[in-house]
């Protein structure tokens, strides 16, 4: 008997397209800005999924057409990186390099992550 597929594995099998203009729609994101479809519309995030070397994807959906978008985010950088291992030896929270003072990194088992774009961005001391 064939078992059926964990919610999980259905909306990784959809996926989504690819947008036109990445660049112009991550920095709206990372601004907390309207992300515009590019068949109009709005998109809306529906999920943040890291990926195993480090970066993640984001999954988007448009509002008007209901077709969904693939945004690939890019791994830490060492600046980051480094930003962040200097706020926790100074003693202070640390916030997400990329989203600003709104997004304090979360611990997931030793690391830490931007709940917002799904990256790791260190170690917590």
């Amino acid at each position: 008997m064939k078992r059926a597929p964990r919610h999980n594995e259905t909306e990784e099998a959809a996926g989504g397209l690819a947008l036109p203009d990445p660049k112009t729609t991550l920095k709206a994101y990372y601004a907390g800005n309207r992300m515009e479809s590019p068949v109009g519309g709005v998109l809306e995030v529906l999920r943040v999924q890291p990926v195993e070397d480090g970066s993640a994807k984001l999954l988007l959906e448009c509002n008007s057409s209901s077709l969904r978008y693939e945004l690939p985010i890019k791994k830490a950088t060492r600046t980051e990186k480094t930003k962040v291992k200097q706020r926790l030896l100074d003693g202070i929270d640390p916030t997400c390099p990329r989203h600003g003072e709104g997004w304090r990194l979360t611990r997931v088992g030793p690391t830490l992550v931007c709940p917002a774009c799904g990256v790791p961005f260190g170690k917590a001391l």
